[in-house]
């Protein structure tokens, strides 16, 4: 095994190799699109890449206080209006493991647990680690997942771009010499006690919805009115990015073939649920086609959040819908498998 510091410099490289390449083909969403699809490629060719681990979690910190300062007083007046579409979450989540459960048992061959939770659109990670505890292929729980969050992240820029013909221009946000310092200082603190306290509870993804809580407080408190700088959330893009990309190292050709093969099957059946559920909302009038897009994609929270900013979507609809989503699961899932079993 090479040193872990060996390790993290060649994941480096191979990153900002690929971000290099991403901004001169003028790839959409270069900071996130080149280190993943560089360090996916390198990982697949044996490279020993490593993750960053804690830097990684520090970056979702970013996000979640990215998504608490968009929730205005303005904006909370407007959650009534949301409850309608936030009640289809449960239904849309049923409707995924009513079709995945099934598709991994008998056509993947997958025992109940690994099926299970290779199905259920929660955290990758939380999902991988239950699927663990329960007695799952944590291997294979960790290649559906991963890639999942590969192909959503890959395939929404383009339908965006395309069928919602959604320019993904939009301004991550201003500049770090052009924010007031005590602002600054304000999310920072909101990034640490939010994290730190989120881990002491057990919050789930504490590392982006500790943050976000404490954010929101001081945006509703009328403390905090901008999000983070730019050079924050490109940052966060790129370790996001790493981070999906590295989960492919070890991974064999018979693998690839194999349970990949599975999972961007998945994805298309998934894809299709996602459409008609985000078209019913539309149809009833509960949010504009971006949004209702959005909202039910079954991406992470860290990915739907930086395609929101871009396409210039309303924050305040897309992130709640993801949140009840991964809540709802985390919540229900371990206790369907427990009567399934």
């Amino acid at each position: 095994m090479k040193a872990r510091w060996f390790r993290h410099l060649l994941t480096l490289a191979v990153a900002l190799g690929g971000l290099a390449l991403a901004l001169g083909s003028g790839l959409p969403l270069p900071y996130l699109f080149g280190p993943m699809l560089a360090c996916l490629a390198t990982a697949l060719l044996g490279l020993p890449l490593l993750a960053f681990g804690p830097v990684t979690s520090a970056a979702r910190t970013v996000l979640g206080v990215a998504i608490g300062a968009s929730v205005t007083p303005a904006l909370l007046m407007q959650l009534p209006s949301m409850l309608l579409s936030l009640a289809l979450v449960p239904v849309y989540v049923v409707l995924i493991g009513l079709v995945g459960v099934p598709f991994f048992r008998r056509v993947c061959g997958f025992d109940l647990v690994t099926s299970f939770f290779a199905a259920m659109p929660g955290g990758a990670t939380d999902m991988v680690l239950f699927g663990k505890d329960a007695g799952g292929d944590v291997r294979t729980l960790s290649l559906i997942h991963a890639t999942r969050m590969a192909v959503i992240v890959t395939l929404a820029p383009i339908l965006l771009s395309t069928i919602y013909s959604t320019p993904l221009d939009r301004p991550l946000g201003e500049a770090a010499a052009d924010l007031p310092m005590s602002e600054m200082a304000l999310m920072i603190l909101a990034a640490l006690i939010g994290w730190q306290a989120g881990e002491r509870l057990g919050l789930f993804g504490a590392s982006m919805l500790g943050p976000l809580i404490v954010t929101l407080a001081l945006s509703l408190l009328g403390l905090i009115h901008v999000r983070p700088p730019r050079e924050a959330l490109q940052a966060a893009q790129f370790l996001i990015g790493i981070g999906i990309g590295v989960h492919y190292v070890g991974v064999t050709w018979r693998e690839l073939s194999r349970t990949i093969g599975f999972s961007i099957l998945f994805m298309l059946i998934l894809a299709v649920l996602a459409g008609a559920v985000a078209e019913a909302v539309v149809l009833l009038g509960l949010a504009p086609p971006l949004e209702a897009f959005l909202a039910f994609t079954p991406g992470g929270q860290a990915e739907m959040t930086i395609l929101a900013i871009v396409a210039g979507a309303e924050l305040g609809f897309v992130v709640p819908h993801h949140i009840a989503r991964i809540f709802l699961v985390i919540l229900g899932a371990p206790l369907v498998l427990s009567r399934l079993k």
